[in-house]
């Protein structure tokens, strides 16, 4: 009966036979070799000349004819007679009796399945194997390893980009390390660190990612890293983002910004509907749901991406006073960043001027511009300075608490989601329930129709999420004390994020792991032992 063999060879080379350890005569070098390049051959076939010439070139024809007969031998004395067949002058492997990962890399990688791809990437192409008496052999392994290595940064980025959509820097950034360990001189290898790094709210170590890199090619290669990754370098520079205490450890960092473990589908809905809006057509991004549920959470990482991506990003915060103010949105968005946008100075003068009558900075910046000019209101003024920014590039405006904006400002919203339809621009809206602003529905009545975009609306994290979020911030703790401790978090949460975040952050604080005898709660207490630390006074009210 004939057995298959798969060849396992990116990373060190590993060869099995009907999922069994090969034979060790098998592996030896010449043998695993031989079985590797016709696994790799055009039609898996090749001429006896042609395989004596690469692997024994050095021995006298008849000498190397039986040595290629001999592991020939060794092959089909591993798998079976019809493993090899001789064809004439020709030697070949019968369809489906040879499997080799690289082979599945490539389809997985055409596929654009990148976790699979991904799963397949243990390292570079026959990593430490070499037949250093066939020079033949030695060349064309180095000819693979660099297709297979283009092939395996290829498949580990686009897995880090699958995974970031998905809200889970970590793994994200676990696999741009390895594709940039894997080649140190790839940008798209490093674009994908410096994002996943930038995300984290690190900006220092991005920049110092990409520095390192750019020393590298000059060093090395005597290049400069391509312009995609430079501007990369150079959003990321400029981007303003918050950045927690440097008193905090590492450990405290990640348990006060946690990943966003169960709300992995709403961000793609929610990035999906962005690149739409980026690409060239407005969209209208909506998120809803009670308080401490997430949205500002999922609001700020869109708006993340979409600053790694270009897009200038303007956010403002509504307050109920708001809604007694006519136009106080438009002053907020104009105040919030809109200053800063590229292509502002071709706005027409008198709406310059009708800002800058409403907020100071703007009157500051374009004294020259608005002299004599006569201001137009606020809505107007508003309206068409969107033109010019637009035109320069992507933009993106944030309103968290949208249930308490202004009705001149949604009508405004709404006739800039028009006038901008053709431009790339879109508007995220977070709300505690959308609905209990009825002047909101005419903006919300349009997805999908004259705009694109989407509505999500948040729940309590389940226990799934629960349970991943526990077992990220105590990696030490056995699966059954993760489970105890996860039905308590959710039993005192309810599932609200911001509950569950304080309640893990508590007991790390507490029991201060490095040093723990036992995991909280103990066994039979899960539900009435006392928390190891207190929570902050703001959530306890």
């Amino acid at each position: 009966m004939l057995a298959v063999i798969h060849c396992r060879t990116l990373g060190p080379l590993q060869i099995t036979v009907d999922g069994e350890p090969a034979p060790p005569e098998l592996l030896w070098r010449k043998n695993a070799a031989l079985l590797v390049y016709l696994a790799r051959s055009p039609e898996r076939r090749r001429t006896r000349e042609h395989l004596c010439g690469l692997f024994w070139r050095d021995k006298p024809e008849s000498a190397a004819r039986h040595s290629l007969n001999e592991a020939l031998r060794v092959l089909r004395r591993a798998a079976g007679d019809e493993l090899i067949r001789s064809e004439g002058q020709n030697v070949a492997l019968p369809g489906g009796t040879v499997t080799i990962d690289v082979d599945e890399l490539e389809r997985r990688v055409g596929e654009g399945t990148w976790e699979e791809a991904a799963a397949l990437v243990a390292g570079q192409f026959l990593e430490g194997f070499g037949v250093p008496d066939s020079s033949g052999f030695e060349d064309w392994m180095a000819a693979e390893r660099r297709s297979w290595l283009r092939h395996s940064v290829q498949a580990l980025c686009g897995f880090a980009e699958l995974t970031m959509g998905r809200g889970d820097i970590a793994s994200a950034n676990r696999a741009a390390q390895r594709a940039l360990s894997l080649d140190p001189e790839s940008d798209a290898a490093v674009r994908a660190a410096m994002r996943g790094t930038a995300l984290t709210g690190e900006r220092a170590a991005a920049l110092a990612l990409y520095q390192a890199f750019a020393d590298r090619l000059e060093r090395e290669l005597g290049i400069e890293p391509q312009p995609e990754t430079t501007r990369l370098a150079d959003r990321i520079r400029l981007e303003r983002t918050w950045r927690l205490p440097e008193v905090l450890s590492e450990a405290e960092r990640d348990a006060r910004r946690p990943d966003l473990t169960g709300r992995e589908s709403e961000l793609k809905t929610l990035l999906e509907a962005w690149d739409g809006g980026r690409a060239g057509r407005s969209a209208l991004l909506a998120v809803e749901g009670d308080p401490g549920i997430g949205k500002t959470r999922l609001a700020e990482e869109v708006a993340a991406r979409a600053r790694l991506d270009g897009a200038v990003v303007v956010a403002i915060r509504s307050v109920p006073v708001d809604l007694e103010t006519a136009g106080s949105g438009l002053i907020g968005l104009c105040r919030g960043g809109l200053l800063e946008a590229p292509g502002l100075f071709a706005a027409p003068p008198g709406a310059l001027a009708g800002i800058a009558a409403e907020v100071g900075s703007w009157s500051e910046r374009f004294s020259a511009e608005i002299a004599d000019s006569e201001p137009m209101s606020l809505a107007r003024a508003f309206a068409e300075i969107l033109d010019p920014i637009t035109e320069e590039g992507p933009l993106l405006m944030v309103v968290d608490d949208a249930e308490w904006l202004d009705e001149t400002s949604v009508l405004a919203l709404q006739g800039a989601l028009r006038d901008q339809s053709r431009r790339p621009f879109a508007l995220l809206l977070s709300a505690d329930r959308l609905s209990s602003n009825p002047q909101l529905d005419p903006l919300l009545s349009h997805i999908g129709r004259e705009e694109l975009g989407a509505v999500v609306s948040l729940g309590p994290l389940d226990a799934e999420a629960v349970r991943a979020l526990s077992a990220r911030t105590f990696p030490d703790y056995e699966p059954a004390e993760i489970d105890r401790l996860s039905r308590r978090v959710l039993a005192d949460s309810a599932g609200l994020p911001l509950l569950i975040v304080e309640l893990l952050n508590a007991v790390r604080l507490g029991l201060e792991l490095t040093d723990r005898e036992a995991a909280w709660p103990d066994p039979s207490k899960t539900l009435d032992q006392t928390l190891p630390s207190e929570v902050p006074g703001a959530i306890v009210s």
